[in-house]
């Protein structure tokens, strides 16, 4: 049977922890085993994390005690300390969403007709008050997406375990400089994109996104959210965030003229000539296309 490592990051998670590994756990035609890392919590999540394991057998643990100050540095703990070298993928888990019985099946049959090595989907957000609402994130793949945004929440992705095993190489190569990236999911399909390995978006939902006031990053829609991206732009954190994983990447972004490489600086006429190769979504091209048009990037 197909041999899953589900890497979950926790904190503060007590209210939902159960729910989502109950979840993990009836995947359908797969065999799954969580692995759970837990940052330093004030709500017991520590010690629920100590009962799933005591009650499943198919839950690890690794050791309590650290603080990340956030999910990116957890899930990097998590790719670094994991052996999933004996498993065929590796997929990523918040403490807080609910996955439907065949999330992991179905990723695994587009992975396999379609001869990717990565994949990631639509999913489904889900707030309090019942409503629900489709992320659509399965707009077409330009050249340079990789660089301005990611797949999708992290929370879809799943990866090859012998790709993921040069991801493990990379991360613990370039330590210090991943983890001054901010959102692992951006990084992680950056890595693989300019690395030449096929990652599939799956149109399909097959997990429901909780929403509510501790996501990091929630569904980012609406005027609210449209705000908090002007206000992104304007204190600088975009443009150190792709800075960063230009960075990173450099050696593998031969075309593209790093005026800086060292510092992945790319140029202003550079962004202007691609600027409808820099994100999926029409509309989110042309925001860019502003933006930088008004200096605000």
């Amino acid at each position: 049977m197909t041999r899953i490592a589900v890497l979950l990051a926790a904190y503060n998670g007590i209210e939902w922890l159960t729910l989502q590994v109950d979840s993990i756990l009836r995947q359908k035609s797969v065999e799954v085993t969580i692995f759970i890392s837990v940052d330093s919590s004030n709500d017991g999540t520590e010690s629920m994390a100590d009962q799933l394991f005591l009650k499943y057998p198919e839950v690890s643990l690794l050791p309590h005690g650290e603080r990340f100050g956030g999910a990116a540095r957890n899930f990097y703990r998590l790719i670094r300390d994991v052996d999933f070298s004996r498993f065929d993928y590796v997929a990523f888990a918040d403490q807080d969403d609910i996955w439907l019985e065949e999330k992991m099946i179905a990723a695994h049959d587009k992975i396999t007709t379609t001869n990717a090595s990565a994949y990631s989907s639509n999913v489904t957000a889900f707030w309090p008050d019942g409503r629900k609402a489709l992320i659509n994130k399965a707009q077409k793949q330009r050249k340079y997406d990789f660089l301005f945004e990611a797949a999708g929440p992290g929370c879809s992705y799943v990866l090859k375990a012998s790709d993921a095993l040069e991801l493990k190489k990379f991360a613990i190569k370039n330590w210090t400089q991943v983890n001054e990236v901010s959102l692992h999911d951006w990084l992680i399909y950056a890595w693989f994109r300019a690395n030449n390995l096929k990652w599939i978006i799956d149109p399909a939902s097959h997990m429901l996104y909780r929403q509510h006031s501790s996501n990091q990053f929630g569904a980012n829609s609406g005027a609210k959210a449209l705000v908090g991206r002007l206000s992104l732009l304007k204190n600088g954190w975009y443009r150190n965030e792709v800075k960063k994983i230009s960075t990173l990447l450099s050696d593998k972004l031969k075309d593209i003229p790093l005026s800086l490489p060292s510092q992945g600086k790319i140029p202003f006429g550079y962004l202007m000539r691609s600027w409808s190769q820099l994100r999926r979504r029409l509309r989110d091209r042309i925001f860019l296309l502003v933006v930088v048009l008004l200096g605000i990037y």
